[in-house]
Protein backbone atom coordinates (compact mmCIF):
# COMPACT_ATOMS: atom_id res chain seq x y z
CA UNK A 1 0.00 0.00 0.00
CA UNK A 2 1.18 3.52 -0.89
CA UNK A 3 1.85 6.08 1.85
CA UNK A 4 -0.27 8.92 2.20
CA UNK A 5 2.11 11.34 2.49
CA UNK A 6 1.00 14.74 1.11
CA UNK A 7 3.32 17.58 -0.83
CA UNK A 8 1.32 20.51 1.25
CA UNK A 9 -0.77 20.27 4.09
CA UNK A 10 -5.05 19.93 2.77
CA UNK A 11 -7.05 22.41 4.38
CA UNK A 12 -10.55 19.62 4.55
CA UNK A 13 -12.80 22.38 4.77
CA UNK A 14 -11.45 23.82 1.56
CA UNK A 15 -11.28 20.42 -0.57
CA UNK A 16 -14.92 20.45 0.48
CA UNK A 17 -15.81 23.90 -0.77
CA UNK A 18 -13.95 23.52 -3.56
CA UNK A 19 -15.52 19.67 -4.30
CA UNK A 20 -18.98 21.34 -3.72
CA UNK A 21 -18.73 24.07 -6.35
CA UNK A 22 -17.87 21.83 -9.20
CA UNK A 23 -14.38 22.07 -8.97
CA UNK A 24 -12.14 19.79 -10.00
CA UNK A 25 -9.06 17.85 -8.46
CA UNK A 26 -6.07 15.62 -10.05
CA UNK A 27 -3.74 13.42 -7.13
CA UNK A 28 -1.97 10.51 -7.35
CA UNK A 29 -3.10 7.13 -7.61
CA UNK A 30 -1.95 3.92 -7.66
CA UNK A 31 -0.64 4.00 -11.38
CA UNK A 32 -0.92 7.53 -12.50
CA UNK A 33 -2.57 10.72 -11.95
CA UNK A 34 -6.44 10.69 -11.33
CA UNK A 35 -8.91 13.38 -12.03
CA UNK A 36 -11.38 13.73 -9.48
CA UNK A 37 -14.55 15.59 -8.79
CA UNK A 38 -17.73 15.51 -6.00
CA UNK A 39 -20.11 12.50 -7.76
CA UNK A 40 -23.54 14.29 -7.46
CA UNK A 41 -22.31 17.33 -9.33
CA UNK A 42 -23.41 17.61 -11.98
CA UNK A 43 -21.45 20.62 -13.68
CA UNK A 44 -18.43 19.21 -12.14
CA UNK A 45 -19.09 15.84 -13.80
CA UNK A 46 -19.48 17.53 -17.66
CA UNK A 47 -16.49 19.52 -17.42
CA UNK A 48 -14.19 16.03 -16.08
CA UNK A 49 -16.13 15.15 -19.99
CA UNK A 50 -15.20 17.89 -21.77
CA UNK A 51 -11.57 18.56 -20.39
CA UNK A 52 -10.93 14.54 -20.92
CA UNK A 53 -13.20 15.12 -24.67
CA UNK A 54 -14.59 11.86 -23.20
CA UNK A 55 -17.53 10.52 -24.59
CA UNK A 56 -21.02 10.74 -22.03
CA UNK A 57 -21.88 7.17 -22.82
CA UNK A 58 -18.71 5.48 -21.11
CA UNK A 59 -19.60 6.33 -17.49
CA UNK A 60 -16.71 7.39 -14.77
CA UNK A 61 -15.24 5.10 -11.79
CA UNK A 62 -16.02 6.56 -7.95
CA UNK A 63 -13.30 5.67 -5.55
CA UNK A 64 -13.91 5.99 -1.52
CA UNK A 65 -12.04 5.22 1.69
CA UNK A 66 -14.57 2.74 2.47
CA UNK A 67 -17.59 0.68 0.97
CA UNK A 68 -20.01 1.91 3.51
CA UNK A 69 -19.18 5.73 1.54
CA UNK A 70 -20.01 4.09 -1.59
CA UNK A 71 -23.44 2.69 -0.21
CA UNK A 72 -25.52 6.64 -1.16
CA UNK A 73 -24.24 5.69 -4.81
CA UNK A 74 -25.58 1.89 -5.04
CA UNK A 75 -28.96 -0.39 -5.01
CA UNK A 76 -28.48 -2.22 -1.76
CA UNK A 77 -26.20 -4.61 -1.11
CA UNK A 78 -26.73 -8.37 0.04
CA UNK A 79 -24.87 -8.93 3.27
CA UNK A 80 -22.54 -11.65 1.37
CA UNK A 81 -21.75 -9.05 -1.20
CA UNK A 82 -20.93 -6.76 1.35
CA UNK A 83 -18.86 -8.67 3.21
CA UNK A 84 -17.46 -10.36 -0.44
CA UNK A 85 -16.57 -6.83 -1.49
CA UNK A 86 -15.10 -5.63 2.16
CA UNK A 87 -12.11 -8.85 2.06
CA UNK A 88 -11.11 -7.91 -1.34
CA UNK A 89 -11.34 -4.08 -0.59
CA UNK A 90 -8.79 -2.11 -0.68
CA UNK A 91 -7.16 -3.25 -3.97
CA UNK A 92 -6.68 -1.81 -7.67
CA UNK A 93 -10.14 -3.71 -8.37
CA UNK A 94 -12.89 -1.72 -9.56
CA UNK A 95 -16.36 -3.83 -9.23
CA UNK A 96 -19.19 -2.45 -11.53
CA UNK A 97 -22.42 -2.84 -9.15
CA UNK A 98 -26.15 -1.84 -9.54
CA UNK A 99 -26.67 1.61 -9.02
CA UNK A 100 -29.02 4.04 -7.25
CA UNK A 101 -31.85 5.28 -9.28
CA UNK A 102 -30.13 8.69 -8.17
CA UNK A 103 -27.23 8.43 -9.93
CA UNK A 104 -26.38 10.80 -12.34
CA UNK A 105 -26.20 9.63 -16.44
CA UNK A 106 -23.20 11.50 -16.72
CA UNK A 107 -21.47 9.21 -14.22
CA UNK A 108 -23.03 6.03 -15.10
CA UNK A 109 -22.78 6.24 -18.28
CA UNK A 110 -25.83 7.14 -20.83
CA UNK A 111 -28.34 4.61 -20.74
CA UNK A 112 -26.53 2.10 -18.09
CA UNK A 113 -27.76 1.06 -14.74
CA UNK A 114 -24.60 0.17 -12.99
CA UNK A 115 -22.32 1.82 -11.65
CA UNK A 116 -18.02 1.48 -11.23
CA UNK A 117 -16.67 1.80 -7.98
CA UNK A 118 -13.39 1.26 -6.28
CA UNK A 119 -11.70 1.31 -2.75
CA UNK A 120 -8.60 1.80 -3.78
CA UNK A 121 -4.86 0.50 -2.82
CA UNK A 122 -3.39 3.70 -2.55
CA UNK A 123 -3.52 5.39 0.97
CA UNK A 124 -3.72 9.01 -0.59
CA UNK A 125 -6.76 8.45 -2.42
CA UNK A 126 -8.94 7.21 0.97
CA UNK A 127 -7.46 9.88 2.38
CA UNK A 128 -8.60 12.42 0.40
CA UNK A 129 -11.83 10.78 -0.05
CA UNK A 130 -12.09 10.65 3.88
CA UNK A 131 -11.00 14.58 4.06
CA UNK A 132 -13.69 15.13 1.32
CA UNK A 133 -16.03 13.64 3.21
CA UNK A 134 -17.39 11.84 -0.16
CA UNK A 135 -16.79 9.70 -2.60
CA UNK A 136 -14.52 11.16 -5.54
CA UNK A 137 -14.61 10.36 -9.79
CA UNK A 138 -11.44 9.05 -10.44
CA UNK A 139 -11.02 8.49 -13.91
CA UNK A 140 -7.44 8.56 -15.38
CA UNK A 141 -5.89 12.21 -15.56
CA UNK A 142 -5.59 12.77 -19.35
CA UNK A 143 -7.19 13.41 -22.61
CA UNK A 144 -9.63 10.58 -23.61
CA UNK A 145 -6.91 7.85 -25.72
CA UNK A 146 -3.99 10.13 -24.54
CA UNK A 147 -1.18 8.83 -21.90
CA UNK A 148 -2.09 9.31 -18.25
CA UNK A 149 0.03 11.89 -16.43
CA UNK A 150 2.18 10.06 -14.15
CA UNK A 151 3.49 13.26 -11.81
CA UNK A 152 1.85 16.24 -10.71
CA UNK A 153 4.25 18.04 -13.54
CA UNK A 154 2.59 16.41 -15.63
CA UNK A 155 -1.17 16.65 -14.63
CA UNK A 156 -0.57 20.93 -13.99
CA UNK A 157 1.24 20.86 -17.44
CA UNK A 158 -1.76 19.42 -18.99
CA UNK A 159 -4.73 20.88 -17.18
CA UNK A 160 -3.14 23.92 -16.21
CA UNK A 161 -5.86 26.24 -13.77
CA UNK A 162 -8.23 24.41 -14.55
CA UNK A 163 -7.97 21.63 -12.16
CA UNK A 164 -6.63 21.39 -8.44
CA UNK A 165 -3.60 19.25 -8.33
CA UNK A 166 -2.64 17.71 -5.75
CA UNK A 167 1.08 16.31 -5.14
CA UNK A 168 2.08 13.28 -4.21
CA UNK A 169 3.83 9.52 -5.31
CA UNK A 170 2.04 7.29 -7.62
CA UNK A 171 1.89 4.15 -7.31
CA UNK A 172 4.17 1.21 -8.82
CA UNK A 173 1.32 -0.40 -10.67
CA UNK A 174 1.93 -0.21 -14.68
CA UNK A 175 -1.81 -0.44 -15.76
CA UNK A 176 -4.81 0.56 -13.94
CA UNK A 177 -7.50 -1.46 -11.81
CA UNK A 178 -8.80 -4.43 -13.09
CA UNK A 179 -12.67 -3.68 -14.14
CA UNK A 180 -14.73 -6.94 -13.03
CA UNK A 181 -18.83 -6.95 -13.83
CA UNK A 182 -20.15 -7.88 -10.11
CA UNK A 183 -23.16 -9.85 -11.43
CA UNK A 184 -20.66 -12.26 -14.12
CA UNK A 185 -17.62 -12.04 -11.88
CA UNK A 186 -16.08 -11.33 -15.30
CA UNK A 187 -13.51 -8.85 -16.14
CA UNK A 188 -14.12 -5.97 -18.44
Amino acid sequence: MISPRLRTPLNPRRLRAHLRRGGLVAYPTESCYGLGAAPDNRRALNKILRLKKRPQGKGLIVAADSLQRLRPLLRPLSAADSRELESVWPAAKTFILPAARRVLPELRGRGRSKLAVRVPDHALVRRLCALAGMPLVSTSCNRSGGRPCKSEREARRLFGRQVWVIGGRTGVRRAPSEIIDWDSRRLR
